[in-house]
């Protein structure tokens, strides 16, 4: 007989995990995209020349996707696939290696957080977290495949653990992980993980216990594949990838052209990709003196207080905005699909936007402090005074604005064929089309407005 299910045991665990963490926090301190990289600066051309400029080119590439109308053609460009490598790269010796390799970094990662120079530009832990794991290697998840599944050091770890065999509650969904990707984005934007490393290490370990306790109590497909924030965002991310493994090896497609696989099947996970995507906003919102003004105006408000609550009011707008979106689609395409369904069918192509964003955001601090990473990543308990840093030329910013457009280009064709997929005639596929549209130059005018403001440390 199985265990009894006890999801009320655990989710007030969750929760008092949380709450001690908010109150190790304390006050807003530092952002995670501090760490003395080159801020950036407004753009030279009009903030409203940018945002229109931006939304015409949505609004065009829609109109350019909307004149191919051939199923054959569209199915064509979705479909084509071409086998790479077979499946001896991602199994046998050169996994296990991989696995290791992820679980000695994480320790690695830990204990120089502690042992190694506290100075933020000489601690490899607190370079490795930032750099070259959450800005580096999570573009190569959408640029180029999601190797995560294989590398993630907790899976590894909890995988020969004993599972106590509780059942995970179905209803939950992708909510445990949603509420939990809302709260990392919280944590890194409020507390000083970005500046102090033995901090970083702290909540690390907090993250840790929290990950492998959720795994040994409901298994580590059910944790890792539904509950654990990480593994959805790579998850997620990967499907924009070209690269991806399947049953006979590795292969290539266009980019974006897997997001019609994703199979989003919960309002949950419709809830996760526009969190995914708002986090990020949300993320860089932080640095712009709008958000300075917004924290001057409510002034009244403790800092602690209004940082969590800007976090979940824009993903509810965001969210709202979705289903507003997706409302109207129904009304007027005719169709007989449900507004859930319709949701679960166009949530996907919000993370080729979600992707563009990340890029652009973290492109160049990427850049600038891979040589602080690499140099001391060679010496890393005794690294030098001072660290050479990268300085970016001033038109780079275009970079990141080309980042956010090619991305909702993706988003576009995308839905373009997720229409093309689910109606059957042409002219209710294309309008069917028309809220989405309207809801993702929303998104990226958000974007573009983020972008070409001047960074300033937030409050």
């Amino acid at each position: 007989m199985s265990p009894p299910r006890r999801p009320v045991a655990w989710a007030a665990g969750v929760a008092a995990a949380l709450a001690l963490l908010a109150l190790a926090t304390g006050p807003a301190l530092a952002h995670g995209g501090s760490l003395g990289a080159e801020s950036r600066q407004a753009v030279t051309v009009p903030t409203w020349l940018v945002l229109m400029t931006g939304g015409a080119a949505v609004g065009a590439s829609f109109l350019l996707a909307s004149l191919v109308t051939d199923r054959r053609l569209i199915e064509a460009v979705d479909a084509w696939r071409r086998v790479l490598a077979g499946d001896g790269l991602t199994t046998g010796t050169p996994l296990r290696l991989t696995r290791a390799a992820g679980v000695l970094l994480l320790a690695v990662t830990v204990a120089l957080c502690f042992l190694a120079p506290q100075a933020p530009l000489a601690n490899f832990g607190l370079l490795f977290v930032w750099v070259g794991w959450w800005a580096g290697f999570t573009m190569s998840t959408y640029l180029v495949g999601n190797t995560w599944p294989a590398v993630n050091p907790w899976r590894t770890i909890a995988s020969p653990l004993p599972s106590l065999g509780y059942t995970y509650p179905v209803g939950l969904g992708l909510w445990p992980a949603t509420v939990a990707l809302l709260a990392l984005i919280w944590v890194e934007v409020v507390s000083p993980i970005a500046d102090e490393p033995a901090v970083l290490g702290g909540v690390i370990l907090v993250y840790s216990v929290l990950t492998l306790s959720g795994a040994v109590v409901f298994g580590v497909e059910d944790w890792f594949g539904r509950a654990d924030p990480i593994a959805r965002v790579f998850h997620h991310y990967g499907h924009v990838a070209p690269l991806s493994r399947d049953a006979d090896g590795v292969s290539v497609s266009l980019p974006a052209a897997r997001l019609t696989d994703l199979g989003v099947r919960t309002r949950s996970e419709v809830a996760f990709v526009v969190a995914l995507l708002w986090g990020t906003t949300f993320d860089g919102f932080v640095s712009t003196p709008a958000w300075r003004s917004v924290v001057d105006a409510f002034g009244f408000v403790p800092l602690s207080a209004l940082y969590p609550l800007a976090l979940a009011a824009g993903f509810g707008v965001f969210l709202l905005a979705f289903d507003a979106a997706t409302r109207a689609s129904k009304r007027i395409s005719g169709t007989y699909l449900t507004r859930a369904e319709l949701a679960r069918q166009f949530a996907p192509p919000l993370l080729a936007i979600a992707a563009g964003y990340h890029l652009a955001h973290y492109l160049g601090y990427f850049l600038s402090l891979s040589p602080a990473l690499a140099v001391v990543a060679a010496a890393p308990l005794n690294p030098p005074i001072d660290v050479p840093l990268l300085a970016l030329p001033g038109w780079f910013e275009t970079v990141g604005m080309l980042a956010i457009l090619v991305g909702h280009v993706l988003a576009i064709w995308a839905a373009h064929t997720t229409a093309y997929d689910i109606f059957p005639g042409r002219l209710q596929a294309i309008r069917s089309q028309y809220p989405y549209i309207a809801v993702m130059v929303f998104y990226t005018m958000t974007s573009l407005w983020i972008i070409a403001q001047p960074e300033v440390p937030p409050p």
